[in-house]
């Protein structure tokens, strides 16, 4: 259609161009009229622009639009990666020190419990004594004094915090299938001496404060 009318526009002009006189020649009497060659001249240009209009229609190349859709699968995982491994992030002392004699630790672990369970989220840390991920750590083992205790999170700048809050510890991660295999400990009965004098501001810690965090029930034997 565009190209039709833009041919008759063309035509008019050509027509008004070639054959002025058959719109201004006037007449001997003074009358408009019109001459036989401008009639013979409307011919040829008629003929002209249907011929010129014939070839610009059955000219125009006949056009498609094709639609590409976009991929908005999401990238597939490379099959040699195990979807379930996690990694684990720890800081690992003897159990006295983590247990009996660091004044804010307890506090520490009870505060960040309560935090998250006013906010509802998924508990993510636990304390494991005489874990068993400590056999990849040699350079570890031969530094600490046993029975060892770890704090063990999926929380890695918590448990930065948590090294660099507690200071005499040392700190690591690890990966496993599953949480089991993570927090496996080796079975140990934790004794602690009391002191003769206790001169600290605050009460000493209870014994057993900790099984709260402990991730299973049978991973601290019962105390007498």
């Amino acid at each position: 259609m565009v190209v039709l009318a833009s041919n008759v526009c063309m035509a008019s002009q050509l027509i008004q161009y070639h054959n002025p006189h058959k719109f201004l020649l006037p007449s001997v009497s003074g009358t408009s009229r019109s001459s036989s060659s401008s009639s013979s001249s409307n011919s040829r240009i008629n003929t002209q622009f249907l011929s010129i209009s014939s070839q610009s229609i059955t000219g125009v190349t006949p056009f498609t639009i094709s639609a590409v859709a976009a991929d908005t699968s999401p990238p597939s995982s490379s099959p040699d990666k195990d979807q379930t491994t996690q990694r684990y992030y720890f800081v690992v002392a003897n159990a006295k020190f983590m247990l009996d004699e660091e004044e804010h630790f307890k506090e520490l672990m009870f505060e960040r419990l309560r935090l998250f369970e006013e906010r509802k989220i998924k508990q993510d840390f636990w304390l494991v004594v005489e874990p068993k991920f400590l056999e990849k750590f040699p350079n570890i083992t031969k530094r600490l004094k046993r029975p060892a205790v770890a704090l063990v999170s999926t929380n890695r700048p918590w448990i930065t915090y948590m090294k660099l809050r507690l200071d005499r510890v040392l700190s690591e991660s690890y990966e496993a299938d599953s949480v089991e295999e993570a927090l496996a400990s080796n079975p140990v009965k934790l004794e602690f001496e009391k002191p003769e004098n206790w001169v600290a501001p605050y009460e000493k810690y209870e014994y057993g404060w900790w099984e709260t965090f402990l991730p299973f029930a049978s991973q601290q034997p019962p105390q007498a």
